[in-house]
């Protein structure tokens, strides 16, 4: 991090900004600035402090554009704050859409008007609504530290109307295409990573950064500890789950337990070959040298397994099959809320929604059954 603040005492903070090594001596340098009053401000003077950094101009905080806000709140919120591949696609929002739309304008003078004027020529560059979407999104979160550092006395994006994205269609997969994928994929690598994703709804991060010591094979659950994420240039990186709620137990049936047993077996029998080449990572699902699954090994054996079964469906939609399976078959929403990782039981009910009719159909047939029959 390139920047942080120390509190000395109350209402006495210290502003440490990391210059990097002297290039003669090697020695390491910082800028270290005292402030008496509230946290704000001591994060205001780091927010000049740093875009001096940048720059190499002492711009005062009221003289920032808005590009040069968005770098700096990139810098000292969203990197270490965020998911690696969160911030970057947080840095790609910004360089490529918001700072060409709005990047010039002074921080202070920003109106909603500049920002509908904004979305709308992002829009007009032929771009999918949902990523005009997302560019709102992200410049409303960075607005938002603007105005609690005292930036700005008001978030202008909160005066905007959001673009409107249409829509994802959640697929509903009939049991005969499913059960034809899942036999395609027994004869592929990939058969077990599939059925499982199948059975517990979990997102392939969390397939991919799954670890033997979260398997409990006797009690038949596993725990999402660990996901996996691959970013270019920079490789792979295990990390935590995003929220308390992601970090969670899911159950497994008897068929899957014995599924994991046999692909337990198979792994021990690749490091035996192997010898001193294999990696032990711990993982679940590896290269037959123990080293993590890269995304696009995956998903190339995911559009050999969709070309075999002749379906066209994302990897991610197993999450959604399992999903959709599980109320059908009369599963109560909050027990398929915790398998998925959701915040509340309102977002799989919403995500979900195309189920109810056939849910509510049910229930008030089993109402009249029990009535006619009491």
């Amino acid at each position: 991090m390139q920047g942080h603040i120390r509190q000395r005492s109350r209402g006495s903070w210290t502003v440490v900004v990391d210059l990097g090594r002297d290039p003669a001596t090697g020695k390491r340098r910082q800028i270290w600035r005292s402030v008496k009053g509230s946290k704000r401000e001591a994060e205001a003077l780091l927010l000049q402090l740093l875009h001096q950094k940048i720059t190499g101009i002492d711009t005062p905080p009221g003289k920032l554009t808005v590009a040069d806000f968005l770098l700096l709140w990139l810098d000292t919120f969203a990197r270490p704050n965020t998911a690696p591949r969160t911030h970057r696609r947080y840095e790609q929002i910004v360089r490529r859409h918001l700072t060409p739309a709005i990047g010039a304008t002074m921080l202070t003078r920003l109106r909603p008007l500049h920002i509908q004027e904004a979305y709308a020529r992002i829009a007009a560059k032929g771009l999918a609504p949902r990523t005009v979407l997302h560019c709102h999104r992200v410049l409303k979160e960075a607005l938002g530290h603007a105005l609690k550092w005292q930036l700005l006395s008001r978030n202008p994006a909160d005066a905007v109307d959001p673009p409107r994205a249409s829509r994802y269609e959640v697929p509903v997969m009939p049991l005969e295409d499913l059960k034809r994928l899942l036999a395609i994929a027994d004869e592929t690598p990939y058969g077990v990573l599939v059925n499982l994703a199948v059975m517990t709804g979990l997102r392939s991060g969390e397939l991919l950064g799954l670890r033997w010591r979260d398997v409990d094979l006797e009690a038949g659950v596993l725990r999402v500890r660990q996901i996996s994420q691959w970013l270019p240039k920079e490789g792979f990186s295990f990390r935590q789950p995003k929220t308390y709620r992601s970090t969670r137990p899911v159950s497994l049936g008897p068929a899957s337990v014995e599924s994991l047993k046999q692909h337990r077996v198979a792994q021990l029998q690749d490091r035996l070959v192997a010898g001193s080449a294999y990696q032990d990572n711990d993982l679940v699902f590896a290269s037959p040298v123990g080293r993590p699954v890269h995304p696009s090994t995956l998903r190339q054996g995911w559009l050999k397994i969709l070309a075999g079964a002749g379906l066209k469906l994302r990897f991610h939609d197993l999450r959604h099959v399992h999903a959709s399976l599980m109320l059908q078959s009369g599963v109560h929403p909050k027990i398929v809320s915790e398998r998925l990782g959701h915040s509340t039981v309102g977002v799989t009910l919403d995500l979900y929604s195309h189920v109810a009719p056939t849910l509510q159909a049910e229930a008030a047939g089993r109402l009249e059954e029990l009535l006619a029959n009491g």
